[in-house]
């Protein structure tokens, strides 16, 4: 059994009179692909939300790696090995690919503003190593051709792999994706799974990933997690999850069984 890397402990948050979230509770393996799914309003972005930081749930815990990081605002987070994309595109779109990407590195930088400013001695050879990371994520997504393009200029589904290229600029330990495929064709969706599950194996990436394309869905993760209303429904692997008889009526339909 691999040890927990992420346990979300009985958290709910609430806006107003809404509540998005009610006592959720799962654990994230270390190196596996976790799956959050659940039709619209269920939650799913809320949750993701809490585990960065962005939100902070009025009861419950986010532990990672054994450490309560529920009151830690998101750079904390991110220092700890948390990173995320997000379901609508937040990319600088006035700079080039590169630029997204060495935007990230900033969370490894030593360098102070008049070391950064003189660029000699310690401050060039650090920026010469980011750099050289930055390339290895351009070479790892194919995004040689794109790499001086203005990301404004790009399609959705290239600008979807820049943001992936900036979340791993991060050198995280746990991997979040909101919807990576949404919005994109038959063929961006084979190329992003094809990166994920790359990532995945070659990189030892734990991942928790929110997807609505539950085909893929069954297909790259190990365990599942429904949602509904804010509470969860079911728990476990793509088997049991498509055999489910609240996660057919709630979400999948009865073609899931097929």
């Amino acid at each position: 059994m691999s040890p927990v890397k992420l346990h979300v402990q009985n958290i709910s948050l609430s806006f107003g009179g809404i509540r998005a979230l009610q006592n959720i509770d799962f654990k994230v393996n270390e190196g596996e692909i976790f799956a959050v799914i659940g039709p619209n309003g269920a939650g799913k972005t809320s949750l993701i939300n809490s585990i960065n930081g962005f939100y902070k749930p009025q009861q419950g815990a986010v532990i990672l790696n054994g450490q309560d990081i529920t009151t830690l605002p998101p750079y904390k987070r991110a220092q700890l090995g948390i990173s995320r994309t997000f379901q609508n595109i937040a990319l600088y779109t006035n700079m080039t690919t590169l630029d997204n990407l060495m935007a990230a590195r900033h969370l490894h930088m030593k360098s102070n503003l008049l070391t950064g400013a003189l660029f000699w001695g310690p401050a060039q050879r650090e920026e010469i190593e980011h750099r050289r990371k930055v390339e290895e994520i351009i070479d790892f997504l194919e995004m040689e051709a794109i790499r001086k393009s203005t990301v404004g200029t790009l399609s959705y589904g290239l600008r979807k792999r820049v943001e992936l290229g900036r979340a791993l600029a991060l050198e995280p330990t746990l991997l979040l994706l909101d919807e990576p495929m949404a919005g994109m064709n038959v063929e961006e969706k084979e190329d992003m799974a094809r990166f994920i599950l790359d990532i995945h194996e070659q990189r030892n990436m734990t991942i928790l990933i929110i997807e609505h394309d539950i085909g893929l869905v069954m297909d790259i993760s190990q365990r599942i997690v429904a949602l509904d209303f804010g509470q969860k429904i079911a728990e476990g692997t793509p088997d049991e999850i498509r055999q489910n008889e609240t996660v057919i009526k709630a979400y999948l339909g009865q073609e899931a069984k097929h």
